[in-house]
C-alpha cells in the first residue's frame, strides 16, 4: 500500500523511509507540511500518513484539520509522529484529526503494529462501503436489466421536471412496451423472456444520451426521461430506440426470434401546470394508441394547442409513424 512520509530531519526520513519499504510500503516521502498537504489532497493519493507534528511551514495538526475538513473521496489513516508527550498535546494532535500518535523515540515493532492496525481500519472502511454501494444499488436498480428500478427512475423524473421548471426547459418522456411479450414467455419460457428483456434494456442503453434516464417501468415497459428535449426530438429518439429493437434478431436458447416495441411519446413545455403523473399517463395513452394501430411504431400525444406549432407541416403527421390525440379522454 502507498504511504506518505512526511518528515523534516533528514537523517530520521531516510530511516523511516527504509524501514517502511522493508515491511511492503510503497513510500512517498516529503520535508514539510505544504507538500504532505499537496499529495494528501490529491484525487487517488496515499490513504495511510505519518506525519511529524513539528515541522516548518505546516505543522501535522494543521495538515490533518485540513485533510478532515477537504478530503472527501477517500479515508486517509493519519499516525502522528511526536516528541511531545503531555496529555494536552495528545488530546490536541488526536482532535485534529489524527487517528493514532506514536511518541519518539519510538519502537519499531510498536510503529508496524500501529500501521497494522490502521490497515486493518482501512479495510473496514473499504467493506462500509462497498455495503453502502451495494445497498444503494438493491434500492436504485431493476436486478434482471441493471436499468434503474420504478421507484427512482420516477424520482429522476420528478428532480428533472424541477429542473425544466428552473431553467425553463422543455422535458420529454418515452414509455415503451415490448410487443407480444407474453407470447415469448408462453412460447419459449420465462427464461428466455427474461433474455429478451436483459438485451433489449442492454440495446436501448446503448442509445441514450449520457444525460437521459432509462429505467424499467414494469414487466416488459420502460420509461426513459429526456431532458432538455421537445416533442420532435423525443420523437427521434423514441425511432431510434425502435429501430435498435428490430436491428437484428435476438438471441435465446430456443435460437433467434423478433422482438418489436411500441412507443409512446409525450412532451412538457413551459408554461405547463402538468406534472409527472400527468406526462407518464399522456405517454400511456400514445403507447396504447401504437398497440391499436398495429404495434412496431411509435405515436405521440399532443395537446390541442401544441398542435398547431408542432404539427403545421404535413410531413410531420405521417400516418405511419405519429398520431395525435386530443386530452379529452383523460
Amino acid at each position: 500500500m502507498e504511504i506518505l512520509l512526511a518528515e523534516d530531519n533528514p537523517v530520521f526520513q531516510m530511516m523511516l523511509k527504509s524501514m517502511l519499504a522493508s515491511w511492503d510500503y510503497e513510500v512517498v516521502s516529503v520535508r514539510n507540511g505544504e507538500e504532505a498537504w499537496e499529495v494528501l489532497r490529491q484525487e487517488g493519493g496515499p490513504r495511510l500518513a505519518i506525519l511529524d507534528w513539528m515541522m516548518p511551514g505546516m505543522e501535522g495538526v494543521e495538515v490533518c484539520r485540513r485533510v478532515r475538513q477537504n478530503v472527501r473521496d477517500r479515508y486517509i489513516y493519519i499516525l502522528m509522529l511526536t516528541a511531545r508527550m503531555q496529555q494536552g498535546d495528545i488530546v490536541q494532535g488526536i482532535e485534529s484529526g489524527a487517528d493514532d500518535y506514536v511518541t519518539k523515540p519510538f519502537q519499531v515493532h510498536e510503529l508496524r503494529a500501529r500501521l497494522r492496525a490502521g490497515l486493518r481500519i482501512l479495510e473496514l472502511q473499504d467493506e462500509l462501503v462497498r455495503a453502502r454501494e451495494a445497498l444503494r444499488d438493491q434500492a436504485t436498480r431493476d436486478g434482471l436489466t441493471r436499468l434503474w428500478n420504478r421507484t427512482y427512475i420516477l424520482d429522476i423524473l420528478d428532480t428533472e421536471l424541477a429542473r425544466a421548471a428552473r431553467v425553463p426547459a422543455p422535458l420529454s418522456v418515452i414509455l415503451a412496451d415490448l410487443d407480444e411479450f407474453k407470447s415469448i414467455n408462453d412460447t419459449y419460457g420465462h427464461l428466455a423472456g427474461d433474455a429478451v428483456l436483459r438485451e433489449a434494456a442492454a440495446r436501448m442503453s446503448a442509445l441514450v444520451r449520457r444525460y437521459d434516464s432509462l429505467g424499467r417501468y414494469g414487466g416488459e415497459e420502460f420509461l426513459v426521461v429526456l431532458p432538455s428535449t421537445d416533442m420532435i426530438g423525443a420523437i427521434s429518439q423514441a425511432k431510434r430506440l425502435r429501430e435498435t429493437l428490430i436491428d437484428r434478431p435476438f438471441e435465446i436458447s430456443a435460437g433467434l426470434i423478433r422482438v418489436t416495441g411500441s412507443f409512446g411519446v409525450s412532451c412538457k413545455l413551459l408554461p405547463d401546470p402538468r406534472d409527472a403523473d400527468h406526462l407518464i399517463r399522456e405517454a400511456d395513452h400514445a403507447l396504447y394508441a401504437a398497440k391499436r394501430a398495429g404495434r412496431n411504431r411509435v405515436e405521440m400525444f399532443v395537446r390541442e394547442q401544441l398542435a398547431a406549432a408542432e404539427l403545421s407541416e404535413p410531413e410531420k403527421t405521417s400516418s405511419d409513424q405519429l398520431l395525435l390525440i386530443h386530452p379529452t379522454g383523460l
